[in-house]
């Protein structure tokens, strides 16, 4: 849901409001009670809820999980590293 600034053009009052795209304007000011509040122009805002997949996730590269799969679609299996030494569990 976006988040909307507003601002009484009577007493300067700014306040910000999380309402849905389909929710009518403000128009009172909650503080003066004036019908003089009005949406601002200013930067979207809005809030992400519940788990998905956001920027940080996989920084720097595929999930293993999208390496793992495209190896399946072609039939090979994903590269393991082995360092030939029996130390690390991909020699094991």
């Amino acid at each position: 849901m976006p988040i909307y600034e507003y601002r009484c053009a009577s007493c300067g009052h700014q306040e910000e409001f999380l309402q849905k795209l389909s929710d009518p304007p403000h128009t009172r000011c909650p503080k003066c009670g004036e019908e003089s509040f009005s949406k601002m122009l200013s930067a979207a805002g809005f809030q992400l809820k519940g788990s998905g997949w956001y920027a940080t996730d996989f920084k720097g590269g595929s999930s293993p999980t999208a390496k793992a799969d495209a190896g399946a679609k072609d039939g090979s299996k994903p590269d393991a590293p082995a360092c030939g030494t029996g130390a690390c569990p991909a020699c094991r």
